[in-house]
């Protein structure tokens, strides 16, 4: 599996190398409950394929419909908005009086174009950041390495697009056996960058998921390296209190957005008497979410993964939400 990103890019890069007409599509803004998030990208091609989504409705065939015709991004790249009217809004599938503000770019089949996005491509490969710009007024396109995630930029007064494209959080994973494996894999579709920390070597060694950073170590000290913000959720999977216990107790003084561990109610319930008896407040340990995972009944490695990707995407969730609100409250104050 590979993220949703990679695989417009991937797509576009193989229209453009067989010398297709493209197009590229960026979600630069929406209002309502919208179904796809800002940065979501659609490419398409002369030869009426698409790949990505930008609502989830209508938009995708009615855009392509304007592309074709010539009617919209015929030689440079345009802002273009949907769902100005309800009835609009109702037409393709977006809720009642939402938006859908988005960017669409032609591409045509160059070599500058292509390099272009042959070195997006690698660095979603590689698992590393990398910012694009796009200048409206200008016509122009460029990229740059950095080491930080930013939210997508639109510069309406400059008509100046920039977006990271790569790993948008850290998952970090306390343990290399096979819940560790399904989850590394779901997370990597997701856009996390994954870290899987073992000291058993064997465990290690035959991990075999690519794209994965690999480390040998106690928990807890790569936990303070590798680990200590608030983009990294962290979860202790081995089910041997020496190794989960270790990282957990580093963990749950980080700034780490969500830390999860593996266990029964019962076996949940004695870690955290441990954990207090170790010193760890009161308050350190209600950010501890154990048993891990959403109760969705799951019982297989898989549904274990799939329910502890869920509960830490509703954590994320939360935890966005109620940081735009404080900045409300500051901004109203």
């Amino acid at each position: 599996m590979q993220s949703v990103d990679k695989e417009v890019i991937k797509s576009l890069l193989e229209w453009l190398k067989s010398g297709k007409q493209c197009w590229l599509s960026t979600v630069i803004e929406t209002w309502g409950s919208s179904p796809r998030p800002k940065g979501s990208l659609l490419a398409c091609n002369s030869d009426s394929r698409i790949v990505g989504s930008l609502s989830g409705g209508c938009v995708e065939e009615d855009l392509l419909e304007k592309l074709l015709t010539g009617e919209l991004a015929t030689n440079n790249p345009q802002f273009f908005q949907y769902g100005v009217t309800n009835e609009e809004a109702e037409k393709f599938g977006l809720p009642c009086g939402g938006n859908l503000d988005i960017i669409v770019e032609p591409q045509a089949p160059t070599e500058s174009v292509i390099k272009h996005f042959e070195k997006i491509e690698e660095a979603l490969e590689n698992r590393q950041l990398i910012e694009r710009t796009v200048d409206l007024i200008q016509s122009t396109m460029s990229t740059r390495e950095t080491k930080d995630f930013k939210n997508l930029s639109w510069d309406k007064s400059s008509q100046r697009l920039v977006h990271t494209y790569g790993p948008r959080q850290h998952l970090f994973i306390i343990g290399a056996g096979m819940v560790s494996k399904y989850l590394a894999e779901f997370a990597l579709t997701l856009e996390y960058h994954v870290t899987v920390c073992d000291p058993r070597s064997d465990f290690i060694d035959d991990f075999g998921i690519q794209g994965v950073q690999l480390i040998r170590d106690m928990p807890d000290d790569a936990v303070l390296k590798h680990a200590n913000d608030d983009s990294t959720a962290i979860v202790a999977l081995t089910h041997d209190p020496r190794i989960d216990d270790m990282g957990l107790m580093v963990a749950l003084e980080t700034n780490a957005f969500y830390i999860g561990a593996m266990g029964s109610t019962r076996t949940s319930a004695s870690r955290r008497e441990r954990l207090a008896e170790l010193d760890i407040s009161p308050e350190s340990l209600d950010k501890l979410h154990a048993p891990i995972g959403l109760p969705i009944g799951s019982k297989t490695p898989p549904e274990i993964a799939i329910a502890i990707l869920a509960e830490i995407t509703a954590v994320k969730s939360q935890t966005k939400k109620l940081a735009e609100a404080q900045l409300q409250s500051i901004g109203a104050s």
